[in-house]
């Protein structure tokens, strides 16, 4: 079916218990020169959960899935796990690549758009680790695939549960991660999230209303980034004599920290205090759907 002899699914990472935060956080900001009160005042949002993202058993579950998908289909590549930012760490999963004699690896993301944060820096990612590890196997990351059945269905029959949970006419607000307006790709990324969202709410609620909107901002309020915030929209809404809002996390493909805290306890919680009623929709996560993206990827690469 393919020319390559493994599947690298590759991530962002999270920590695993409270003395991980600090070092994971340190490992996200390094060389932006962020102040260590800054990194325990976000460390507190990993605290409230215990210390743990729900990322890195998220990645455990996606890998399993996959592995799953591939053996149902006669797929007969292993797989394995690598991190940016928290082991297991990409370097030491190319290394590890290399020791069981991988030579040309597919890179399966956990970022669906294209972009500098969603796409370039994993690309970087990939050519950093590679330069660690002497006579690396080749990797090539596979397309972004935010228009992919895999990806669509599961957050249509997600939108469906929310709009299930809330009182008739419920407005749908889908949010995906800010970035800099001067960050390279942010047009494409915005172009390609605008058609998913279209995608998603046509076939969740032909007709209803929908709004685009962005979260986890974290840069200095005099750099323009992709606006409204979700909380700031809420507050529109309210205003506008919204009752019920159901949101959906269609930038993400997982559950992780600024989707459990920026979402179910940030926004949430404003919606609670304006007294909106508030359902958020599941991430793909393990969905088998999603899970069996990376086979149609690899078919598609031949």
């Amino acid at each position: 079916m393919t020319s390559y002899d493994a599947l690298l699914l590759l991530s962002f990472g999270g920590p695993e218990g409270p003395e991980d935060v600090i070092p994971f956080l340190e490992n996200v900001t390094r060389g932006r020169n962020i102040p260590k009160e800054r990194l325990e005042e976000v460390g507190e949002h990993y605290f409230l959960f215990g210390g743990v993202s729900p990322i890195n058993q998220l990645c455990r579950d996606l890998k399993s899935a996959i592995e799953t998908d591939f053996a149902t289909h006669g797929v007969d590549l292993p797989v394995y796990w690598g991190n940016r930012n928290w082991t297991p760490y990409l370097a030491d999963t190319v290394r590890q690549m290399k020791a069981d004699g991988i030579r040309r690896a597919a890179a399966f993301v956990t970022s669906a758009y294209s972009g500098f944060s969603t796409n370039d820096q994993y690309l970087a990612d990939i050519a950093r680790a590679r330069e660690e590890v002497p006579g690396a196997p080749e990797i090539d990351k596979l397309p972004v695939y935010c228009d992919r059945p895999g990806f669509i269905e599961p957050f249509v029959d997600a939108t469906k549960d929310a709009l299930g949970r809330l009182p008739e006419g419920a407005r749908l607000v889908f949010t995906a991660h800010s970035v800099p307006l001067s960050q390279p790709g942010q047009e494409k990324y915005v172009a390609e999230l605008e058609e998913a969202v279209r995608t998603v709410a046509q076939k969740a609620a032909p007709g209803a209303p929908w709004d685009l909107v962005y979260q986890s901002r974290s840069g200095p309020p005099s750099q323009p980034w992709l606006d409204p915030q979700i909380t700031d929209h809420l507050e529109k809404l309210h205003g506008e004599d919204v009752r019920a809002v159901a949101v959906v996390p269609i930038g993400f493909v997982s559950d992780h920290m600024e989707v459990k805290y920026d979402l179910d306890v940030e926004a949430a919680g404003r919606a609670a205090e304006l007294g909106l009623a508030f359902a958020r929709a599941a991430t793909p996560g393990a969905d088998p759907r999603f899970a069996a993206l990376p086979r149609h990827l690899l078919e598609d690469a031949g």
